[in-house]
């Protein structure tokens, strides 16, 4: 070996992804005869589908975070002592920490992987969960709500990307949405789990996402189109191969791969001059419109507080309410999975903003009209039902569309060359509208309640607007010919 060939060699090993885990399926690619009795790592769909319920347990975590200041309310409150103001403040410092993720997301899956950053999101969930489960004031439970909103902004952005870059462009979508799905099961989960157990012990079970999805992260294969990226050539082609199957003619999709990648790079710095062009501003804007838009129409407020919506509704058992909220939002999302790849995301995105407009509008008429009725009326008793159905359905058209498909979206249209960068934006201003809501939504719905779901109503209107005018449809087509519709 010459003196040439170590130095490239030691190049390349400091570009190795963080987590470098290749035998088991080098291996494979190189001896595919001798595992012909293991249909599970050679059907290319299921190889995938195991990669992607891996990466969903971060997710998961990421909704029971969501989750579990709601059932939890009353009983921190009254165990620490905390006013209504404090306890705005811990369900928003998720949000806070959520930020501070964000904006380090895109870069550290850029530099060490997109597994890599899934390991350094996960640890500093753990912490956050073990701190609250211990704390004893408000400086360990706002310290726990921190960290885990900073594993969990990471995760934000991560898991849709990592997907989006594995999925074959017939499943994308469905996998896709399989991350919207997992935060809903995580929300759930912390709903039910909520009844049952004191909020200590629930935080202690928050941990078990993370601490499963770190051993998992050593038995899945990097993204294919950032080794490409990182000029990692037999990585990438080996890591596509098993997402592939290993009978799979991949030839195709790594010449496309290639090309795209070499055309990123001919300019890999971006000057600020470059965002005039139609190619970098327009996904930039529809990518951060859309996850901006999802928050401003109140869906984290109205799941964050779910149990004080149903008890300000007049429903008894507002924790069971919750939890039944939560079921459908799970099961609404699943059809949403199963749909997306069928009907586009226009159509049901289209379809989720109007259903969530009019949804907003009955719950907040229901709640004005209640201000003039007797509570002891029957009549008030029919406008609590009306507004609990309106909040239900409300649930289920955000999730059939504006909860799963801005994720999908923005994983889908940035181009390579500022994934990174304008993915750090999206999803920061993701985040920081979710802590503007969740900060506001209590003191919002002490204020008036018919009034908040008033002004939630008035942005999903624009929110069908917007769709309609701007977001383009990428049913169907790679990601690199979607780079190619901003051109």
């Amino acid at each position: 070996m010459s003196f040439r060939d170590e130095t490239e060699e030691g190049r390349n090993d400091l570009r190795r992804p963080f987590l470098h885990t290749g035998s088991w399926y080098r291996m494979g690619s190189r001896q595919s005869s001798m595992l012909e009795s293991s249909q599970v790592i050679r059907d290319s769909s299921i190889s995938v589908l195991a990669c992607v319920l891996i990466v969903a347990l971060g997710p998961i975590q990421f909704g029971f975070t969501c989750g579990y200041s709601s059932p939890t309310q009353a009983a921190i409150t009254k165990d620490l002592g905390l006013t209504v103001s404090e306890y705005s403040v811990f369900g928003s410092l998720s949000n806070v920490g959520a930020m501070v993720g964000a904006i380090a997301s895109g870069q550290i899956a850029e530099y060490i992987g997109r597994k890599g950053s899934l390991m350094i999101a996960a640890i500093p969930n753990i912490i956050g969960w073990l701190s609250i489960s211990f704390a004893k004031d408000t400086s360990f439970l706002y310290m726990g709500r921190l960290l885990e909103g900073f594993g969990v902004g990471i995760i934000s952005y991560t898991v849709p990307v990592y997907i989006a870059e594995i999925a074959p462009q017939n499943m994308r979508g469905a996998l896709g949405s399989v991350n919207q799905l997992s935060v809903t099961i995580g929300i759930m989960l912390a709903y039910l789990l909520g009844l049952f157990v004191p909020w200590r012990i629930l935080a202690v079970l928050g941990v078990l996402p993370c601490t499963l999805l770190i051993p998992g992260l050593f038995f899945i294969p990097e993204s294919p189109r950032w080794l490409a990226k990182m000029g990692l050539t037999d990585d990438f082609e080996t890591s596509l191969q098993v997402l592939r199957g290993f009978d799979t003619d991949i030839t195709i999709e790594v010449n496309e791969i290639k090309r795209s990648v070499a055309s990123s790079t001919k300019r890999s710095a971006i000057r600020f001059v470059d965002l005039k062009r139609r190619r970098y501003y327009f996904p930039l804007m529809v990518g951060i419109g859309l996850l901006v838009l999802q928050q401003l129409g109140g869906i984290n407020g109205v799941l964050f507080y779910s149990s004080t919506i149903f008890e300000s509704a007049g429903v008894s058992s507002s924790n069971v309410a919750t939890f039944g909220v939560g079921a459908v939002q799970v099961v609404a999302t699943a059809v949403a999975t199963w749909l997306v790849d069928k009907s586009g995301r226009r159509l049901l995105l289209m379809i989720s903003s109007i259903g969530m407009t009019i949804s907003l509008v009955i719950v907040a008429v229901a709640f004005y009209l209640k201000e003039f009725v007797s509570p002891e009326s029957d009549m008030y008793n029919i406008l609590s039902m009306v507004s609990v159905v309106g909040v239900v359905t409300m649930v289920i058209a955000c999730s059939l569309g504006m909860g799963p498909i801005p994720w999908l979206i923005m994983s889908e249209i940035l181009p390579v060359n500022i994934k990174g960068l304008a993915g750090s934006i999206a999803t920061l201003a993701n985040w920081f509208v979710s802590w503007l809501v969740t900060m506001t939504a209590n003191m919002l719905l002490a204020w008036s309640s018919g009034g908040t779901f008033t002004l939630y109503a008035l942005v999903c209107g624009f929110t069908v607007a917007f769709v309609s005018l701007w977001v383009p449809e990428t049913k169907g087509k790679t990601l690199e010919e979607i780079q190619a519709l901003f051109r």
